[in-house]
């Protein structure tokens, strides 16, 4: 074994060295397309490589070999790009908000949020805020409606929970409204049901609750086979349609805020399927804010209809070390087996790979929407 090591050592050792010349070979390489107007990326040209490179290797290792050479070529790329490249347009909006944000959050806001008092987007703002003037709205799309109108300041949206997965209404709305993301909070959902004073569980015939706050309570609902579940807007609305109600048989799907907020009982605590239930919400302004602190960026695109498109972009990030913590994508209107990709990048805003990352996505991509850079609490 010893041995076998300190030939894999002399192995290493070799690579190293022949990547080194490599890399300073692509820069001189990268230094002439600029002065002669040619783009860094030449996609016939690397699988022409490949092809070659791969010919008569052992079928075995073809796929290791394509995986290590695909590898070098975004390497290469982002080694050309970051000697070679001016400030994007990206990197002066992200210079030019973090100069002119101030350096606190503001405790005090107009901030439009979906549904009624106690809904969760409200416990949410209320977390985010420390004297928010709330303007409820009757759908997600109504919040969004409000930031762009500049009615509001301020919007909250669920974008994601732990257990029911990405709430899909949000992510197809951001397709269609301008916005960016100023902050963003994971929240504890701890669901209870609830009923008006001296209903028993057991005269309960329909249950009332948003379809996310239904999914994250599946196993209690499955245990009452005989109860109808029915989708509500909200889950703080249908606390309240179960209050002003003139039905002693229904049940709602709600926060505990809302059992004094309304005037119900509890009937049954935290009936969601696990106590590590979180909901990240989102604070979407008009303008773009970056605070201090600001250590995650959410942007959206479009990638060209090729096979190995999202590959490239992977490898990018790869390559500069940096993490992603969500990958999304949702259909896009109207274009059949087209997405458009959400990504969640973990990386300070101030560091230089993360930079040329958002430079390199906002010049290779077919369409390229960065989101904002913020502070999650």
């Amino acid at each position: 074994m010893d041995e076998l090591r300190a030939k894999i050592d002399l192995i290493d050792h070799d690579l190293l060295n022949l990547f080194l010349k490599r890399m300073e070979t692509a820069k001189q390489i990268g230094l002439y397309k600029k002065e002669n107007g040619l783009p860094i990326f030449d996609r016939s040209r690397e699988r022409e490589i490949l092809c070659n490179l791969t010919e008569g290797v052992n079928p075995e290792l073809q796929g290791f070999v394509k995986v290590l050479f695909t590898t070098l070529f975004e390497m290469s790329r982002s080694y050309q790009s970051s000697n070679i490249s001016e400030t994007s347009d990206v990197q002066r909006l992200i210079d030019n908000a973090i100069q002119s944000t101030p350096k606190e959050f503001p405790k005090s806001a107009v901030v439009a949020c979906q549904g009624v008092e106690g809904a969760y987007s409200q416990i949410a703002c209320d977390k985010l805020f420390s004297l928010p003037n709330i303007m409820f709205c009757d759908t997600f799309e109504s919040v969004f409606q409000a930031v762009e109108s500049g009615l509001c300041q301020y919007g909250i949206l669920p974008l994601e929970n732990s257990t029911a997965g990405s709430v899909n209404q949000v992510y197809d709305l951001m397709n269609r409204y301008n916005f960016y993301i100023a902050r963003s909070v994971r929240l504890s959902i701890q669901h209870t049901l609830l009923a008006k004073h001296g209903i028993l569980l057991s005269n309960v015939k329909e249950i009332f609750s948003h379809e996310q706050a239904i999914q994250q309570c599946s196993q209690f609902l499955n245990s009452l086979p005989n109860v109808k579940v029915t989708v509500c807007e909200n889950t703080a609305t249908a606390a309240k349609l179960a209050a002003e109600s003139n039905r002693n048989d229904i049940a709602v799907i709600s926060s505990k805020d809302c059992t004094e907020l309304y005037g119900l009982s509890v009937l049954s605590y935290n009936i969601q399927n696990t106590d590590n239930n979180y909901t990240r919400f989102i604070c979407i302004s008009k303008k773009l804010e970056i605070y201090p602190g600001a250590h995650k960026t959410s942007v959206m695109l479009t990638l060209s209809h090729k096979p190995g498109a999202l590959y490239q972009v992977m490898a990018k990030f790869n390559a500069l070390n940096i993490n992603l913590n969500k990958l999304e994508s949702r259909p896009i209107p109207g274009r059949d087996f087209e997405f458009k990709f959400y990504f969640d990048i973990d990386s300070s805003v101030y560091s230089e790979e993360f930079k040329q990352v958002l430079s390199e996505l906002e010049s290779e991509t077919a369409m390229f929407d960065y989101l904002g850079s913020y502070q999650e609490i």
